[in-house]
């Protein structure tokens, strides 16, 4: 199990408790294990959150409603596909929502961006 604390927002807002449960084969006999296992988790929910928040800004991720049959995981394919696309490019210098905008707007933009 995992205790983790958040602390942020304006003075006075409370401290968030969350507890999360983990399976490893990890023995965590040792404080050495225990960093280690702390470490893991820590660098898998870091990759997690960066990932999702630039999907949910980029994408607007968050406020899709698609639930039905395959259509959730082909779109988030494809959506992770236009990310790696968009990230790829380095003669643009704006940033990822700004460059999907003008890959809709400019075909010669989209175009270089699939022939990179």
């Amino acid at each position: 199990m995992v205790e983790s604390q958040r602390r942020g927002g304006p003075p006075g807002t409370p401290v968030t408790i969350e507890r999360r449960s983990y399976t490893s084969s990890l023995a965590a006999d040792t404080p050495q294990r225990v960093e280690r296992f702390a470490e893991a988790v820590r660098g898998h929910w870091g990759i997690e959150n960066q990932v999702h928040w630039v999907l949910d800004l980029t994408f607007r991720e968050d406020e899709r409603r698609v639930r039905k049959n395959h259509a959730p995981q082909n779109l988030a394919t494809l959506r992770h596909l236009t990310l790696n696309l968009l990230r790829r490019d380095k003669t643009t210098q704006v940033g990822l929502e700004t460059k999907r905008l003008k890959a809709g707007w400019d075909e010669r933009y989209q175009e270089q961006l699939l022939t990179l």
